[in-house]
């Protein structure tokens, strides 16, 4: 991951912020910048549905600090099977979201530094897909297109010309069909303690 986050710092040579691994500290910071950024309807929308009661992809949580450590933009990749190929059998892939930068740090570059990174991690760690809901002018220069999704439907209300992939192997969409599902690690319960 190290190597991933220094290409991306050399190519965007920041000087107000820097990537970095999102840790459990990180967990409070991260959910006031994204009730700031996108309000408190955010856990209304069908992509929250698949990350409820889930952790992200195995390293694929990034944050962006200023130079005072904190956090001030996020992005996290999480495990989803889109549809089914044509054999019925699970097509895994990974869904981004959300990402956020505070307001404060918009037109620096660093949404595009944290989507540049978590891409390069994804298809660094062997994944054939990134899909997500968005707005398809910005998303597009990733290369996130929604024709990779028309055979694709979410949990919920979503607006078709907003889901988008990115194939990280080509033809990986190919031929995959039905709903994006969740998958991947489950949140740990804490135990239950009963009264004596």
């Amino acid at each position: 991951m190290a190597a991933v986050l220094d290409s991306v710092r050399a190519f965007f040579a920041p000087t107000t912020f820097t990537l970095d691994l999102e840790n459990a500290g990180d967990v409070v910071a991260r959910e006031n910048l994204l009730d700031r950024a996108m309000g408190a309807d955010r856990r209304k929308k069908s992509s929250e549905k698949l990350r409820h009661g889930r952790v992200p992809a195995e390293g694929l949580a990034l944050v962006a600090r200023d130079r005072a450590g904190h956090v001030v933009g996020t992005v996290r990749l999480w495990n989803v099977e889109a549809g089914v190929d044509r054999e019925t059998r699970p097509v895994d892939a990974l869904l981004l979201g959300p990402l956020a930068v505070d307001p404060a740090y918009e037109g620096k570059g660093m949404g595009s530094a944290l989507m540049r990174a978590a891409v390069l991690e994804a298809k660094k760690r062997g994944h054939g897909a990134i899909l997500l809901v968005g707005d398809a002018p910005y998303y597009e220069r990733f290369g996130f297109f929604a024709e990779k999704t028309r055979h694709l439907v979410m949990p919920g209300p979503f607006q078709r010309e907003r889901f988008l992939a990115l194939e990280l192997k080509e033809g990986w969409l190919s031929g995959a069909a039905g709903m994006v599902v969740a998958c991947g690690r489950k949140l740990a319960q804490p135990p239950i303690s009963k009264a004596a």
